[in-house]
């Protein structure tokens, strides 16, 4: 059994959906962050960096296992299941490379246009144009990408895929009709049964990271990315 420590997030969602497409026994542990569930000594110890998710696998390498940072999750799953990555070793490092696209370009520069967009305090005109127009420039380079093939490393689906739709939602509502190559892409992953699965994990909440959270405080703020958040724990 592999426990998912997470909540309503892209990171998480990305995992859920890889458990679900590889068919492996799982179950999520709800983490809320706006709770500062990820700053409690219980889930220090399982990662002291206080994000989340945090997979736990039961029957991993030498018993009890504990990982997280979702590309190396991503890939260990893939490894566990011996699912969703290429064979041929040039295919393979092309879909390592749009994983590693997703995980330090598509995650980092959305969570930055979320934030200075929605949820910091005071506006900022400087960042919200830095951080928007690269998000712009990160579609336009998906969108072609997507428009001269299947998927993210070609004719296979892998886990390039799983990890990069989970951050689109939002932005595929808001900017309807403008990315063809994306919003096919994103269609043929949502017919599969196990990405609608993934992609509902802590729905309750979904607000939180779709930018319509009502109610976001300041206290709210201090465990996200304040003094809450940086204290020494």
């Amino acid at each position: 059994m592999i426990q998912l420590y997470g909540g309503p997030t892209p990171n998480a969602r990305k995992i859920a959906i890889a458990l679900e497409e590889m068919d492996l026994a799982w179950e999520l542990v709800p983490i809320d962050i706006l709770a500062g569930d990820q700053l409690t000594p219980e889930f220090l110890a399982l990662n002291p960096n206080n994000k989340t998710p945090v997979i736990v696998d039961s029957d991993g390498p030498g018993g009890r296992f504990v990982l997280w940072e979702t590309g190396a999750i991503l890939l260990y799953l893939s490894e566990k299941s011996g699912h969703f990555m290429p064979a041929d070793p040039a295919r393979r490092a092309v879909a390592w490379q749009w994983l590693m696209f997703q995980v330090s370009g598509i995650g980092p520069m959305f969570g930055q246009e979320v934030h200075f967009t929605h949820y910091a305090a005071e506006k900022h005109p400087y960042a919200i144009e830095r951080y928007s127009r690269e998000v712009s420039r990160l579609l336009r380079v998906l969108d072609q990408r997507l428009s001269e093939a299947e998927w993210l490393a070609g004719d296979s689906y892998t886990i390039a895929d799983m990890a990069t739709l989970p951050y689109l939602r939002r932005k595929l509502i808001e900017e309807t009709g403008r990315y063809p190559g994306i919003e096919r892409w994103a269609a043929a992953m949502l017919e599969r049964p196990a990405v609608r699965t993934g992609m509902a994990a802590g729905v309750a909440r979904a607000e939180t990271v779709e930018g319509g959270l009502t109610g976001f405080t300041d206290e709210h703020r201090s465990i996200l990315w304040g003094d809450r958040q940086h204290a020494p724990h």
